[in-house]
C-alpha cells in the first residue's frame, strides 16, 4: 500500500477545520494522531506525522552553534518556528488550521481546497493555487525531460506546449 498518495477535494468549514478523506485517514492512523502543520513558501499547508517532522528537522547536527554564526540560518529557524504548529487529528478525522495560516494560504471558510498526497504526508491547498502549482510542476518536469532527451540524443526535442 502506498502511503500519502492521491488528491481529494475538501472544504474549510466555518471553524477553520478540514476533514481528511478516508484513504488519507488510514495513512495517518498508521502513524498516530500527532501531526505538525507547516506553511510552505509555495503556498500550501504541509500536514506531516509528528515523527516525519522530527526526522526532517533533525538534519542539522548542531543547530545552536550554526544559529550563533549565521543570519540566514536564524531566519530559516524563524520561518520554521513561526509558520509551524503541532496539531492532533480528532477522532472524527478533522484538523483545525490556525487562523493566521488560513489567512496566509487563502483558506477562508467555504474555500474549495485540495488535499494532495506528498508521500511523507499531505498538503492542503486553496484549489486555485493548487491548479497553478500543479501546472508549474508539470511544465518543469516536461522541460527537464526534454533537456534529458536532448542530452541523450544530441538533438533538440519538441517541447509540449
Amino acid at each position: 500500500m502506498s502511503q500519502f498518495c492521491g488528491q481529494d477535494k475538501c472544504l474549510v468549514d466555518a471553524n477553520g477545520r478540514i476533514k481528511l478523506s478516508p484513504h488519507f485517514l488510514v495513512d495517518f492512523r498508521l502513524t498516530g494522531p500527532d501531526l505538525m502543520l507547516h506553511c510552505l513558501t509555495e503556498g500550501g499547508l504541509a500536514i506531516y506525522p509528528a515523527s516525519t517532522w522530527h526526522q526532517m528537522r533533525q538534519a542539522e547536527p548542531r543547530p545552536a552553534a550554526r544559529a550563533a554564526a549565521s543570519v540566514v540560518f536564524r531566519r530559516q529557524l524563524r520561518r520554521f518556528g513561526s509558520f509551524s504548529q503541532p496539531e492532533t487529528l480528532s477522532n472524527q478525522g478533522r484538523i483545525t488550521v490556525p487562523p493566521r495560516f488560513r489567512e496566509v494560504l487563502a483558506l477562508t471558510p467555504g474555500t474549495d481546497s485540495v488535499l494532495v498526497g506528498c508521500e511523507i504526508g499531505v498538503e492542503l491547498w486553496n484549489a486555485e493555487r493548487w491548479m497553478a502549482e500543479s501546472a508549474l510542476v508539470w511544465q518543469h518536469e516536461t522541460r527537464k525531460g526534454d533537456a534529458e532527451m536532448d542530452t541523450d540524443l544530441g538533438t533538440p526535442s519538441k517541447v509540449w506546449e
